[in-house]
């Protein structure tokens, strides 16, 4: 295996590396780490492959000039209500919303909308919160629901402001790279 190889994998083989550590000297908590690896795969295997097409689709019908009229630089309040609707509506676990940005910033959109769509992703789900409104009540509900738009708002602004030039290309030549 040679370098870049080795880099790519490091998680992957430090976990395998981890995993067999575990089942030499406490098997029980080995084999059941093992168990759980396995299904967590499975669950991505699951969960990736719709995904990844309908990337394949937004990249395909979706121009690049249209992205950065609604999601770019320029966009505004545009850009950062479809980035809060995009994580809101979308399905499945949080990584998933990670080959997502980096179609979005691919296609031209701003960092901080992109930071938005990951922060809704995570804590603005429809599906979440209408269950939230029946189990713990409506007033639970809005107020948690304000409080997450506006940390995710102010999250994504902060963030934006302290990366520097330098950084935030790095973050959309990695964007370009996963191709």
């Amino acid at each position: 295996m040679n370098k870049k190889t080795l880099k790519r994998y490091r998680v992957f083989i430090i976990m395998a590396a981890v995993n067999i550590i575990l089942i030499i000297f406490f098997p029980n908590i080995g084999f059941n780490a093992v168990k759980l690896s396995w299904k967590n795969l499975l669950e991505m295997l699951a969960v990736l492959p719709p995904i990844f097409i309908l990337l394949g689709l937004l990249d395909v019908w979706v121009k690049r000039e249209t992205m950065v009229k609604y999601m770019g630089q320029g966009s505004g309040v545009v850009g950062v209500l479809l980035a809060y609707l995009i994580g809101s509506a979308a399905a499945g676990p949080l990584y998933a919303a990670f080959p997502v940005a980096a179609v979005l910033l691919k296609k031209g959109s701003k960092l901080s909308n992109v930071f938005i769509m990951i922060g809704a992703w995570s804590t603005t789900k429809i599906p979440q919160i209408l269950f939230e409104a029946s189990a713990l009540g409506t007033k639970f509900m809005l107020i948690r629901l304000a409080l997450d738009l506006a940390g995710i708002a102010i999250i994504a602004v902060f963030t934006q402001i302290s990366l520097n030039n330098e950084e935030k290309e790095d973050i959309y030549n990695k964007a370009l790279s996963m191709e």
